[in-house]
C-alpha cells in the first residue's frame, strides 16, 4: 500500500490534511470523488477526531506521500 496526502482547502488560509493508505493514485482520486458532498470522519496522527463536510471544500489536492524517518535522519548528522 502507498500513502497519499489529501489536502482540503476552504480558502487561502484554512485547510485540513488527511493521510490515507491505498493502492494507487487512481484509487485515491476515486475515494475523493466518491466522498464529494458527504461528511467524512477520520482521526489524525495525533488522535484528534475530525468531521469534514466536503461540500464546503473549494480545492482538493492529492499527492503520494513519502514519510522520512526523523530518527534516521538525525542519526546520520
Amino acid at each position: 500500500m502507498k500513502e497519499f496526502k489529501i489536502t482540503y482547502f476552504f480558502d487561502e488560509n484554512h485547510y485540513i490534511r488527511r493521510f490515507v493508505h491505498i493502492n494507487s493514485f487512481e484509487e485515491a482520486k476515486q475515494l475523493v470523488h466518491d466522498e464529494r458532498g458527504l461528511y467524512v470522519s477520520f482521526c489524525d496522527s495525533r488522535g484528534i477526531y475530525h468531521e469534514l463536510d466536503t461540500r464546503n471544500v473549494r480545492v482538493v489536492q492529492i499527492s503520494e506521500y513519502h514519510r522520512t524517518d526523523k530518527g534516521k535522519k538525525n542519526a546520520s548528522d
